[in-house]
């Protein structure tokens, strides 16, 4: 089982709402196969407690405009590692520190990396490529 397509937009969604706010090293990885309460783990990173919080308030924006309301909200008031869980996807947004020291990605390194657009990654936007098997890949940035 692979995560779900609604999945996969609500990801992209919140993904590109943090990086609005700047928030670095966005990661999403499908976790369907390890986990049965969600499909996508959202993974972003602030610089400072206030960073975190900016970002946990776009993310949750974002998805109230697509109707999806958090079903659980942890760490909101420390701002240091905040828990998102929206059913279909969890957010993690945590400060740059503690994502060293947790390592979330080293701990689910056997699910697979869910491929964001360019814009959800906090990169510069580059052209999206079609590919012959019906999905999009980024176009490589021959100046980069």
């Amino acid at each position: 089982m692979t995560a779900t397509e609604r999945a996969l937009e609500l990801a992209v969604i919140a993904a590109r709402a943090a990086s609005d706010r700047k928030a670095e090293e966005i990661i999403a990885l499908d976790v369907s196969e390890q986990l049965v309460l969600t499909d996508v783990f959202l993974i972003a990173s602030g610089t400072s407690e206030r960073q975190v919080s900016a970002i946990v308030d776009a993310v949750e924006e974002a998805l109230h405009k697509v109707d999806v309301k958090p079903i659980r909200r942890e760490g909101k008031s420390e701002a240091r590692w905040v828990l998102l869980d929206f059913g279909d996807i969890v957010v993690h947004v945590q400060h740059s520190e503690d994502r060293v020291y947790y390592a979330l990605e080293r701990l689910w390194k056997d699910c697979p990396v869910v491929e964001l657009p360019a814009d959800a990654r906090g990169e510069e936007s580059t052209a999206d490529v079609p590919s012959g098997d019906g999905s999009i890949h980024l176009a490589e940035d021959p100046q980069a």
